[in-house]
Formats: structure tokens, C-alpha cells, sequence
């Protein structure tokens, strides 16, 4: 059956018609993107330095910040709804400020100088140093106190232990001196002495000039038997070296850890040197 038609203009069919709609979607975004301090309620700085770009949030006064929700603006006449995310700003101003923490920039002007301060060195010699030389002048004097108090206790103590067979012997009197001065390897003065250093050191104060080692005042002298030795003789050993001041007793320097002493003559086959 075929539709009925009304050829009487006067009547008026009713239609639809849809309004051309045109699409939105890229302006509402470009506008969201321009307008985002107004709708989210914070403002955004982009700042270059060096070769990267510094992004801060900076959160506006709290009675400024829209109540959460719906946000309405206006974009070509039309009404556009719109909900922004506060938890993705905030996570995008966390990563922003991660960034510089994590990257920090020094910015130095191109202007500026860098100044070194140079001092002058001076040098002076040893002599002219009056530090030094006070040192030294201390150590000499602290020598010669300790030489003095070791020739003044062997005095006292020779006029003791010296037998009267040695008392005409000016090598055993200057000996007993020096009871008591430690051992020093090499030493050959009061503050110190080896065996050989203190035969020489006494021998040169009678003013005899004997070799430095034991082993070359073996042979300073002729040689003489024990019956023979008077005091004031050298006693050599292999290694060794003493005075002998009669009565079987000598006066040596012995061992590192001892002193000079007056004692019996411990070495099994001695020989005896006559030097004066």
C-alpha cells in the first residue's frame, strides 16, 4: 500500500535539521594549556639555564585555589566542562623539582676572574738562622754539663777504687774519671763511648794519638807478657780493647746497655800493648 500524498501546500511537513558541529577537542586543549594557572590555580615559570630548563610550581595563596570539581570556561561562545587532576600537577611539580635536585647548575658570569694571591720565599742560611743556631748552642751546652758531671762523679769515684799499685799512672787516674758514662756504639766523648773510644779519648788527654779501632791499637805498641803489663797498658782481646790498672783490673767501656767500669780482667788470653 502506498503512502498517502497531500498535495495541499498549505500543509507544511516538519522536518529535522542537525547543526553543523565542528570539532573542539584541539582548542579546548590549546586553551586548557594556556588557561591552566586560572583553572588549576597555580602558576607556572619555565626558566632556561645552561642547557636544560628549570620548571618550578609555585602553589598561589590558598584562598586563590578554585573548590575541587567541575570548572567551567568559555571557548567560542560555548560552555565547556572540564575536571583537572590536582594529583597530576603535583606529581609533575615533584619531578620537576627531582630534576634540578638531581642536576644542580653553577652559573658563572663571563666576566669574572679568578685571583691568585703569590707570597715570596725566602731563604736563609744556617748561620744566619737564629733559631737553629740557639739549638745547637742548647745541645753543646747540654754536652758539656753532661761531660762535666761524668768527670766529676769518676773523680769521686777514683779516689776510691784506684789501687794503690796504679796511683803514679796518669792513663788509669784520667780512666776513673769516667766511671759510669753510658756505652754509645761509635761514641767517643763523655756523652757516649765504644770500647776504643774511650781508650783514645783518655789516651789523647795524656797526649798520645791512638788509632780509632780496636783492631789498629792492637798495634800501637809493642807487645809485653802479663808479668810485664804495668798500669796505663792496652788490654786487647779480639773485639775489645781496655786499660789496664794493675793488679789484675781494668777500666773499659763493655757492652751497649753498660757503662764504663772498674773491674777484673774477664778475658782468658789478653795481650798487653806498651804504648808510653
Amino acid at each position: 500500500m502506498e503512502p498517502s500524498y497531500n498535495p495541499d501546500p498549505t500543509v507544511r511537513g516538519r522536518g529535522r535539521h542537525r547543526a553543523v558541529s565542528r570539532p573542539v577537542l584541539a582548542d579546548v586543549a590549546r586553551t586548557a594549556t594556556e588557561q591552566v594557572t586560572t583553572l588549576a590555580g597555580r602558576t607556572a615559570v619555565a626558566a632556561a639555564a645552561g642547557s636544560g630548563v628549570l620548571l618550578s610550581l609555585v602553589a598561589a595563596p590558598a584562598q586563590a585555589a578554585p573548590a575541587p570539581g567541575a570548572v567551567s570556561t568559555s571557548l567560542a561562545g560555548k560552555s565547556v566542562q572540564g575536571a583537572l587532576n590536582a594529583a597530576d600537577l603535583n606529581a609533575l611539580a615533584a619531578q620537576a623539582e627531582e630534576s634540578v635536585a638531581a642536576a644542580p647548575v653553577v652559573t658563572v658570569a663571563n666576566d669574572a676572574e679568578l685571583k691568585v694571591e703569590r707570597a715570596a720565599v725566602s731563604v736563609v742560611s744556617a748561620a744566619e738562622n737564629d733559631e737553629y743556631q740557639a739549638q745547637l748552642a742548647a745541645e753543646a751546652e747540654a754536652e758539656a754539663a753532661a761531660e762535666a758531671e761524668a768527670a766529676a762523679a769518676g773523680a769521686a769515684e777514683a779516689a776510691l777504687d784506684i789501687p794503690a799499685s796504679a796511683s803514679g799512672s796518669a792513663v788509669v787516674s784520667i780512666g776513673m774519671r769516667y766511671l759510669g758514662v753510658p756505652y754509645l756504639w761509635g761514641g767517643s766523648t763523655p756523652a757516649g763511648m765504644d770500647c776504643s773510644g774511650f781508650t783514645s779519648y783518655v789516651y789523647a788527654q795524656v797526649g798520645v794519638n791512638l788509632p780509632r779501632t780496636s783492631s789498629e791499637q792492637r798495634y800501637a805498641g809493642p807487645e809485653v807478657s802479663w808479668s810485664e803489663a804495668q798500669p796505663g797498658d792496652l788490654i786487647w782481646s779480639p773485639g775489645h780493647i781496655a786499660i789496664y790498672a794493675g793488679d789484675g783490673m781494668q777500666i773499659e767501656a763493655p757492652v751497649p746497655g753498660q757503662t764504663v767500669r772498674y773491674t777484673q780482667i774477664w778475658q782468658s788470653s789478653p795481650t798487653f800493648i806498651r804504648v808510653l
